[in-house]
């Protein structure tokens, strides 16, 4: 990060990795992959050249996985507050989006609806449609620039540069910061930097300290030097768009995410509670691949609304937010108190097994209290930053919203990812030129 900041370049950094990001096929915002969020933040907030973060990326990419997006809001919502809880310096968080003609206006308006709390602090468009000699209007930019004129935070391109027509002049980039498009968007990142099998490399890498720079570097290194995009004086700007969209509708066949209530914030503390509290639980050497059929057995024999979280219908039990061990205690507990804690109640083929409880006193009880002993009750007490855990077992539970396939990262390939203290991190590097940023993809 120094070394970056040496060469003036600036950092969006994912607060998801490969292995730790909101599923759109079974979406959940839970204990642990907040603690991955909030832990990025607290490493990279240090370096003044950190200059964003992204919620999600593409994680809704088509209609049938929209009901993530209440997901991925109620992240943004999260980090927004966290940052602000630890006092750390204004800093933004976005989420970037793919170019999908059947998602893409609900999409930018569920995201910058409702509060400023809740919403993002900038956009970003994944845009490939200008592809080698194409222009403003063939490309369909001209449509883009027109429907983001009045949204009310900075929109730019976070991944262009299409690879059907090879070497890649990007031609797009006069236009991108030129007149036509220059007081709309704010530049763009170019995918990528690296080259890898998915060939949209910019350079080759020969070893960890040399590059062979590629046809592709050479066109857009041309390009960038030639825009001439103008320039915002800071002191003079006032901001016109200040309005917020309205929420997009729930429809079966165009938008699947609720807008409002959206999941709760993630409280580890809870869950300790409710997991110390639960005498019957699973058993440790049951594998985490289990859980799936313990799940559909239990939840045919008691309520399992406690755990629920439907970002359709916006119901989200008071334990949704946990891990999927804890949810699964949290039933298995439920079922065998409601069977007045009898031996046989709590077997489950040998995969339940009785334990040692600890009674929930203090905070514990309020917490649990409020949840109420269905988990169908609103916690309103928020997590604090000493009482957290270490965090809990990750991946979903068993009862969610919409099942839906597909996986959450983008087809083109997964972001580049680098070490930044004990954190593996997706960059996004930008250089900044006068009004708008040139930015790429590493």
């Amino acid at each position: 990060m120094n070394l970056l900041a040496a060469a003036g370049i600036y950092v969006i950094s994912d607060l998801s990795n490969p292995t730790q990001s909101i599923d759109r096929s079974d979406p959940a915002w839970e204990t642990s992959l907040y603690t991955r969020y909030t832990n990025v933040i607290d490493e990279l907030i240090q370096y003044n050249n950190t200059l964003g973060f992204f919620a999600g990326n593409e994680v809704s990419n088509d209609v049938a996985t929209t009901d993530a997006s209440a997901f991925v809001k109620a992240a943004v919502r999260d980090t927004k507050a966290y940052i602000k809880s630890q006092g750390y310096r204004s800093i933004g968080v976005g989420y970037a989006t793919n170019d999908d003609s059947d998602i893409r206006d609900n999409i930018s308006d569920h995201f910058n609806c409702g509060s400023e709390d809740e919403s993002i602090d900038f956009w970003g468009y994944n845009i490939y449609s200008w592809c080698g000699e194409s222009s403003y209007t063939k490309s369909g930019f001209d449509k883009r620039t027109e429907e983001f004129r009045n949204y009310s935070v900075p929109v730019f391109f976070s991944e262009y540069g299409c690879n059907e027509v090879q070497p890649r002049k990007f031609t797009e980039i006069k236009t991108l910061f030129g007149e036509k498009m220059n007081d709309v968007w704010s530049g763009g990142i170019v995918y990528m930097y690296f080259q890898t099998d998915n060939d949209y490399g910019l350079v080759s890498a020969i070893d960890s300290t040399s590059v062979s720079k590629l046809a592709d570097f050479t066109y857009y290194s041309s390009q960038m030097a030639s825009a001439t995009p103008t320039g915002t004086n800071k002191a003079s700007y006032t901001p016109t768009n200040t309005a917020l969209e309205s929420c997009p509708a729930v429809s079966s066949d165009s938008w699947l995410a609720t807008s409002s209530p959206l999941p709760p914030t993630p409280n580890d503390q809870l869950c300790t509670c409710m997991d110390n509290a639960s005498g019957c639980v699973v058993k440790h050497s049951v594998s985490s691949s289990d859980y799936a059929d313990l799940f559909s057995t239990v939840c045919g024999m008691t309520s399992c609304d406690g755990i629920l979280h439907n970002g359709t219908t916006g119901k989200y039990g008071a334990y949704s937010m946990c891990g999927a061990k804890e949810q699964l205690n949290f039933v298995l507990d439920k079922y065998w108190t409601e069977q007045g804690k009898k031996a046989n109640a709590c077997g489950f083929g040998g995969s339940a097994t009785t334990t040692s409880t600890v009674k929930a006193t203090g905070t514990c009880s309020a917490l649990m209290k409020e949840a109420g002993t269905e988990g169908t009750g609103t916690v309103t007490s928020k997590p604090s930053a000493t009482a957290a855990a270490s965090g809990s077992v990750s991946g979903t539970a068993g009862v969610s919203a919409v099942g839906s396939a597909g996986s959450a990262s983008s087809g083109r390939g997964s972001v580049m990812m680098v070490s930044v203290g004990t954190w593996q991190v997706g960059v996004y590097i930008v250089t900044g030129v006068v009004a708008g940023l040139g930015m790429v993809l590493l």
